[in-house]
């Protein structure tokens, strides 16, 4: 659960790499393109590129770099030849990557092409919600200040939060303690202690908050088939506040509401 400030910058060195890869991402063209030509697209670039390992491969059993969750898919989405991003889509890429041992986990929604007002304000409001969460993290906050601050911000906006899926510790293993829930009550759960590293992910519903899976064991969809988006970045708790690992260049995050 805490690590020591050497492991932090390992750490820190994955977040750049992976941070790296969004980049690359966003110069592509998108629309057309099958999910998993952009799994392979990513596991090249991983590999061949950055001299890193995409960390999801092989994870219990998952055999793709990278999970796809399109539209009315909420996480876990497995990429497909058949699948096709189409201009309208929102896409959400979560990618994960090891450098020297430590792992880094982030995840972006992607609008394609001309995405209607609706769809945009979700998920323009998933990211903001993200970074609301993220504003709380400091030494002596506790975990229900960062889930209430998410899940307030989405509610504001008439939005529900999954609940069935939450953030995570992280280092050597992609999962470690503690879970990092999107809802909650402020000064409640455990307390945050400096050189804590975690993942901070909401996934946003348009409708209820309710999800199903799959038979494929893994695409885990909306039950009432409206959209859902998500964000996700590792951060470390620092002894004034917070350092997000995964931070890309082209980040401006939104001021604390």
């Amino acid at each position: 659960m805490i690590k020591s400030p050497e492991e932090v910058e390992l750490m820190a060195q994955a977040g750049r790499l992976l941070a790296s890869v969004f980049t690359h991402l966003d110069g592509q063209p998108l629309a057309g393109r099958s999910t998993m030509a952009i799994n392979d697209l990513v596991e090249r670039f991983i590999v061949d590129d950055l001299a890193a390992r995409p960390a999801s491969k092989g994870q219990y059993g998952y055999g793709f770099v990278l999970n796809c969750s399109r539209n009315a898919v909420v996480c876990h989405g497995v990429p497909s030849d058949d699948e096709y991003l189409a201009d309208g889509d929102i896409v959400n890429f979560d990618i994960t990557l090891e450098k020297n041992g430590y792992i880094a986990d982030s995840s972006k929604t992607y609008m394609i092409g001309a995405v209607s007002p609706t769809a945009r304000r979700l998920v323009r409001t998933t990211y903001d919600a993200m970074w609301q969460g993220i504003h709380t993290v400091r030494p002596g906050a506790r975990l229900g200040d960062i889930g209430h601050a998410i899940e307030r911000h989405a509610k504001r906006a008439g939005y529900s939060i999954v609940r069935d899926y939450c953030g995570h510790g992280i280092g050597r293993e992609m999962h470690e303690e503690p879970q990092i829930l999107h809802f909650g009550k402020p000064g409640t759960g455990v307390i945050l202690r400096e050189n804590m590293v975690f993942t901070i992910e909401p996934m946003l519903n348009q409708g209820r908050r309710m999800v199903q899976t799959l038979d494929d064991g893994w695409t885990v969809t909306t039950v009432d088939g409206k959209l859902s988006a998500q964000f996700e970045h590792t951060v470390a708790v620092t002894s004034t506040g917070v350092r997000v690992l995964t931070l890309r260049p082209d980040e401006s995050p939104p001021a604390r509401s």
